[in-house]
């Protein structure tokens, strides 16, 4: 029996009318040719919806696809099956209680992990990380559980140090106090899981600087490009001179953060920029009097001061 259709280039055609547009049939899968009606193609899978949507439905879940999608960092690929809460007289026994249990069918082991995931991914909206991060800090997490490294330690805590890290290894540091704002954690637990993570991974973390925080902080304090252009340089010339030695690369972008605004007209207080990065006002201080002696060597050439430089606030 001669074949009804041909393959070429990767696409289906009938042999007859190798030009003619093919239908397809959803309900019998098949594939039929337009101009002479001869089936070139059957048993054809069809990707679209299990069931109908209409877009004015507004129940809020897409059910255009069945189940969740697959985590490969849970066993079995999170293939499993989970059972709905009942509603009907017949979900209950006797006694009220559901006849049908989830927690049987899930590992410990996977419950740990879909409370951390979920907890990461709880963090990470409230400071607005994208999912790359997310993804990383499942990884970290997932690789310290499965080395039982951390036995004895919170997996919150864990949870929180590995969004930490994941953050400072994306590039985009956020400071303990911002991860414990969003944490249920104390900022000294996860400072303690945080060493203990990379020493346990082998892993490492390039060194926070100024300029890491200094584009986010300046945005928040709604200080204009010009200030932050001149907090920078401020901050870089400072570690050049070796005026800060010692100090927190927070606290000195912040000491000039406070300095460049006070040298042009978008003044912010000492306090405003405390709330903001997240360090006390006698901090900013500290490093604002190493700095204060060196304020002509430190602003850039071309920064138009609002006020004379000698008119800086002194400590």
């Amino acid at each position: 029996m001669a074949s009804t259709s041909r393959i070429e280039a990767n696409k289906v055609v009938c042999y007859a009318h190798p030009d003619a547009p093919l239908i397809e049939d959803y309900r019998a899968g098949d594939m039929i040719c337009s101009e002479c009606g001869l089936v070139v193609g059957d048993r054809v899978i069809d990707v679209g919806s299990e069931w109908r949507t209409f877009s004015n439905e507004k129940s809020g879940v897409d059910p255009s696809r069945v189940g969740g999608p697959e985590n490969p960092l849970l066993s079995g690929g999170d293939l499993s099956t989970i059972i709905g809460p009942g509603r009907g007289d017949a979900s209950f026994d006797s006694f009220g209680v559901s006849k049908y249990q989830n927690r049987r069918n899930i590992s410990s082991t996977d419950r740990a992990l879909i409370n951390a995931f979920r907890e990461i991914n709880t963090m990470a909206d409230r400071i607005n990380l994208p999912k790359t991060i997310v993804d990383r800090a499942n990884n970290l997490f997932k690789q310290v559980h499965d080395g039982k490294n951390l036995k004895g330690r919170a997996n919150d805590a864990i949870a929180s140090a590995c969004l930490y890290i994941a953050c400072r290894q994306e590039g985009v540091p956020r400071t303990f106090k911002e991860i414990c704002a969003v944490s249920k954690i104390s900022k000294k637990e996860i400072g303690r899981c945080f060493k203990l993570i990379l020493k346990a991974l082998e892993t490492s973390v390039d060194l926070i600087t100024t300029a890491d925080f200094m584009s986010r902080f300046c945005s928040n304090l709604g200080l204009p490009n010009s200030v932050q252009r001149a907090a920078t340089h401020i901050a870089r010339k400072a570690g050049e001179l070796d005026i800060v030695s010692g100090r927190s690369p927070i606290s000195v972008a912040a000491a000039a953060i406070y300095m460049a605004s006070q040298a042009s007209e978008d003044k912010r207080s000492q306090k405003d920029i405390g709330d903001i990065a997240g360090v006390a006002d006698v901090t900013i201080r500290q490093s604002y009097k190493l700095m204060y002696p060196f304020a002509a060597k430190l602003f850039p050439e071309d920064f138009k001061f609002a006020i004379p430089i000698e008119f800086l606030p002194q400590m």
